[in-house]
């Protein structure tokens, strides 16, 4: 299973959707203080073991980043903000029940899936 970290700019929706299909979501909004520099909140995020969500494109920077300097994450999936909300929890659902850590770790991934 793959625990999943909700960057603050995700459609809270999608987060709701997911709780109540039992997917072990924490938010960045009920973690760290708001506005807090996209480096830290993966970072914090890969410290917790859990796999980064956004809709955030600073994000994706962030990750590619990371993997230029060989610098270990957790992960980024990453869904544009055109992406239907239903669509997000499908494809977040099976990642999270289907998915392993470590296919995830160093990579940023993109949804639809």
């Amino acid at each position: 299973m793959i625990a999943l970290y909700m960057d603050e700019n995700v459609n809270g929706a999608i987060t709701r959707a997911l709780r109540r299909r039992s997917v072990d979501v924490l938010t960045a909004q009920g973690d760290i203080p708001r506005g807090t520099p996209d480096d830290l909140v993966l970072a914090r995020a890969t410290a917790l073991g859990r796999v980064l969500f956004s809709q955030d494109e600073d994000l994706l920077r962030e990750g590619a980043l990371r993997q230029r300097t060989g610098t270990p994450f957790a992960g980024v999936i990453f869904a544009p903000q055109s992406l239907p909300v239903a669509r997000c929890i499908e494809d977040l659902e099976l990642i999270a029940m289907a998915g392993r850590p470590e296919e995830f770790a160093n990579a940023v991934r993109f949804l639809p899936f």
